[in-house]
């Protein structure tokens, strides 16, 4: 599809009609902020020898680690091929996201690799390198996330269409481990600045609204009783 030319700068055009609402971008980054910072604690909250506990919010961590993994893939699939040939201007700040994407990558497979001897023992010694790992995730999400939402979503609603807009949706949607869709619903509901009501009726229709009033949010509730240890 033909783009409105970019300014050498980068900066999204100032004119013309939107292709798409990228707002969910900001959105779903607001889960990984939430649910990454909360980690540390998370993790710190299990006593020494907690199974049950540290199998709960590895849990949550692995199912963290699996929603951002496929939140890049989506990117590196078709995002940024996309941005080089309809935003060229753009290419500066489409190689700093793939950087920055490579950067991520190191410090999530290192929570992946740490948390199954942590789930099982909920040892110490083995929170560690869970620890430093989320450390590590915490550190570059804190520079890619503002950074993507600076200079890419905005250039986004220029040029991508709304059919390319819910594939990513979609993308990320199947990474959802089974049996934790409610779980993560409520993650995201939770991380948004109105607790989510704005969220549920633009993203979802009145049945699964009330699913969630009935069902889903009790679930959610468990969830994250299980997790703070209560």
């Amino acid at each position: 599809m033909s783009a409105t030319p970019l300014p050498s700068s980068g900066e999204p055009p100032r004119s013309g009609p939107k292709t798409c609402d990228a707002s969910g971008m900001v959105e779903i980054h607001r889960l990984f902020r939430r649910g990454f910072g909360e980690g540390p604690l998370l993790v710190r909250l299990v006593a020494e020898g907690d199974i049950p506990h540290a199998h709960a919010v590895a849990t949550q961590l692995e199912t963290m680690s699996l929603g951002l993994h496929a939140h890049h893939e989506g990117e590196d699939e078709r995002l940024w091929d996309a941005l080089d040939e309809r935003a060229p201007s753009c290419g500066e700040h489409v190689a700093r996201m793939k950087a920055q994407h490579a950067e991520l990558l190191v410090h999530l497979t290192a929570l992946d690799l740490a948390l199954p001897a942590w789930r099982a023992t909920a040892k110490a010694t083995d929170a560690a390198p869970v620890l430093a790992a989320l450390d590590g995730v915490n550190a570059a999400i804190a520079v890619h996330l503002p950074d993507e939402e600076t200079n890419i979503v905005p250039v986004m609603e220029y040029t991508i269409t709304e059919a390319e807009v819910k594939w990513y949706a979609e993308h990320g949607r199947r990474s959802i481990p089974k049996g934790q869709t409610w779980q993560q619903l409520g993650e995201i509901l939770a991380s948004q600045p109105d607790g989510g009501d704005e969220w549920l009726h633009k993203h979802m229709p009145a049945p699964a609204r009330l699913a969630w009033r009935f069902v889903g949010r009790r679930t959610y509730a468990r969830h994250r009783a299980a997790l703070e240890g209560g």
